[in-house]
C-alpha cells in the first residue's frame, strides 16, 4: 500500500513543535534522534550548536499516516514557512474536528473557522503557532 505522509523542517524548535503535535494527535513517537546521537562521517562535520537538535522525528497519527520532521542544521539553509502546503486531517466526528481545531489554533492564526460546507464537509483551516497550515474536516455526508 502508498501512503503519503507529510516531512516538516524546523529552525531549532522542531522538538517544541512536535511535543505540541504530539499533544493534540496523541500517540508516542515512533522515533526520535538528535544530530548529536548520529554518527559524524567525514565530510559532514557537526557543529556543537547543532548537537542538541533534531535530526528525525516520526510521530504515528493513524495506522497510515505520521508526521515526519527535522531541525535544518547549521550546514543547511533556514526554513522559510510559506503557504505552499497544508496538512489535512479528516476526523471521525464533529466533536474531534472541533478539540483537534481547537488545539491547533492555540496561539495560531484561524483562517476559516470550523463550519459546515456546500462540498458536504465539516470544514476548517488554520495556520499553527509554528506557521504550519492545516485544513481540519469530517465528512459530514457518513453522519
Amino acid at each position: 500500500m502508498t501512503t503519503t505522509n507529510i516531512y516538516l523542517n524546523f529552525n531549532g524548535n522542531c522538538r517544541e513543535a512536535f511535543a505540541f503535535y504530539q499533544s493534540v494527535f496523541g500517540g508516542e513517537f515512533d522515533f526520535m534522534a538528535t544530530f548529536g546521537e548520529m554518527q559524524t562521517q567525514g565530510n559532514y562535520p557537526l557543529a556543537d550548536s547543532d548537537k542538541d537538535m533534531i535530526m528525525h522525528v516520526t510521530l504515528s497519527i493513524s495506522k497510515e499516516t505520521m508526521l515526519m520532521g527535522s531541525d535544518t542544521g547549521s550546514n543547511y539553509p533556514n526554513v522559510t514557512f510559506g503557504n505552499n502546503f497544508s496538512i489535512y486531517v479528516n476526523t471521525d466526528s464533529k466533536a474531534e474536528a472541533d478539540g483537534k481545531f481547537s488545539a491547533l489554533s492555540d496561539g495560531g492564526k484561524i483562517n476559516m473557522p470550523m463550519e459546515d460546507t456546500f462540498w458536504g464537509s465539516y470544514f476548517g483551516m488554520l495556520e499553527d503557532k509554528f506557521g504550519v497550515n492545516w485544513m481540519i474536516s469530517f465528512d459530514t455526508s457518513t453522519q
